[in-house]
């Protein structure tokens, strides 16, 4: 890897802490900070962060050391400290907050699996993280150290995709699958590969930035045995880009795993084109694609991070065309109420006709494209695809149909869970039959 000019840093209070130590993602976990007097040893605290750090029942705290290495400790507006450290802006409630913004117990089959879209699945596999976003999605189920996955409800995961043939993508999510212990992320790996239909895995997490160490030759080597397996990360702000972290990506690339990263608009720490032309790409220089740019959702607690639409808008104007196109991620808002990731752009079709575009470009050029007078589409009625027949690997067009068999196969409660007639891909909220699981029910043995 070419010398890249990020930096490593570590706190003065870690100063004195052997290599072997700070290096070591046990440690790293073993000695997160979590109150008020264990931030005191690394920043200056404001009166907002102490408050909320002394406030009951509030979003769990939990920060890696090196996380909090990254900080400027004098600095109160710091993006980072922003992300983790709480203030009392949290404890403001504010119109259109969703305990559940996304519907995913709604959509859950079985406890912890969120089957929103046809061909793929969300697989929640822990509650932990190795620190604490303050904006996080799942802060309904996230953290609490008591709600874990049970056996028998991995057993149910596994065994729902069994008969689903219609899955051929999982992403292993929760919390973060890389804070597992390491044999029980192998097996969920492992059982999963067992599974024909199953053709990519993928895991997103957050551990590569708050605690690279745990990225390291052991993991690696464990992971590539499991392919075609993908990940995304999740960087919001350059500063969180270090030594570390490109090392961490390093060895993942190496090891075959390509990545992507998603990350949140987040107020006072991102939302700003030069911040996020700068982050997108660093981000490339380290071999990891922006994927999603998320607008904040609506969730208790972040309601002071949230920003208008217009300015994720805003921001993807001001990349597309500035920077390559493969540093700019796409804008999505995952749609309250469980429809599904909903992608804005700028509009730079300025209008249309029936036989000419009028277009404008990042520069405000205005260009002409004509329509073809003579098109001949490809005909449905002869293709294997649009006929709902399984095209094997390796083979087209009729040569790929095989009489009789369905493209998706709908599972056992399917049509409980989703109503597709029309095309469409929508909850069926006044079915009767169908009454959700909560995500963590049930037993909380150790998983």
């Amino acid at each position: 890897m070419a010398n890249l000019p990020f930096p490593s840093k570590r706190a003065p209070i870690y100063q004195d802490i052997p290599d072997e130590k700070w290096n070591s993602w046990r440690w790293q976990l073993s000695n997160r900070l979590n109150s008020a007097e264990d931030f005191e040893k690394v920043l200056n605290l404001t009166d907002s962060e102490r408050r909320a750090l002394n406030t009951q029942n509030l979003f769990r705290v939990d920060i890696t050391p090196y996380y909090a290495s990254l900080m400027d400790p004098n600095d109160t507006e710091d993006p980072i400290r922003k992300q983790v450290v709480p203030r009392d802006d949290e404890i403001t409630p504010f119109t259109g907050m969703m305990e559940d913004s996304l519907a995913e117990d709604r959509h859950s089959p079985v406890p912890g699996l969120v089957h929103r879209y046809p061909d793929r699945v969300l697989m929640l596999v822990t509650t932990q993280c190795a620190s604490y976003c303050r904006y996080c999605t799942r802060s309904r189920i996230v953290g609490d150290p008591t709600a874990t996955f049970s056996r028998s409800e991995f057993e149910m995961q596994i065994d729902y995709l069994k008969r689903t043939p219609q899955v051929r993508d999982v992403l292993l999510s929760g919390g973060d699958p890389l804070v597992l212990a390491p044999k029980l992320l192998e097996e969920l790996l492992s059982r999963l590969r067992e599974i024909p239909h199953i053709e990519i895995i993928r895991i997103g997490s957050r551990v590569p930035v708050f605690m690279p160490q745990r990225v390291d030759d052991e993991l690696c080597n464990m992971l590539q045995k499991y392919h075609p397996l993908w990940m995304n990360i999740h960087v919001n702000h350059p500063n969180e880009i270090s030594a570390e972290l490109a090392q961490a990506t390093d060895r993942l690339t190496r090891a075959g795993i390509p990545l992507g990263n998603q990350a949140v608009l987040l107020a006072g720490v991102n939302d700003c084109v030069h911040i996020q032309r700068r982050l997108v790409q660093d981000l490339v220089r380290i071999r990891v694609r922006p994927y999603y740019l998320y607008q904040c959702d609506l969730v208790e607690g972040a309601g002071h991070f949230r920003t208008p639409v217009a300015k994720g808008i805003e921001i993807i104007e001001g990349l597309r065309g500035h920077t390559s196109g493969y540093a700019v991620p796409t804008y999505v808002v995952d749609a309250p109420g469980g429809g599904g990731k909903i992608p804005l752009m700028p509009n730079y079709q300025v209008t249309m006709s029936d036989h000419k575009i009028v277009l404008r470009n990042y520069e405000g050029y205005i260009t002409t494209y004509e329509e073809p007078i003579e098109y001949r589409p490809h005909d449905p009625k002869t293709c294997a695809y649009c006929q709902n027949k399984r095209v094997e690997p390796g083979q087209s067009g009729l040569s790929g149909l095989l009489d009789g068999e369905e493209m998706f196969i709908k599972p056992e409660g399917f049509d409980q869970l989703h109503n597709r007639g029309g095309g469409a891909h929508r909850l069926r909220a006044d079915d009767a039959k169908w009454k959700p699981l909560g995500i963590g029910s049930g037993s909380k043995d150790e998983a």
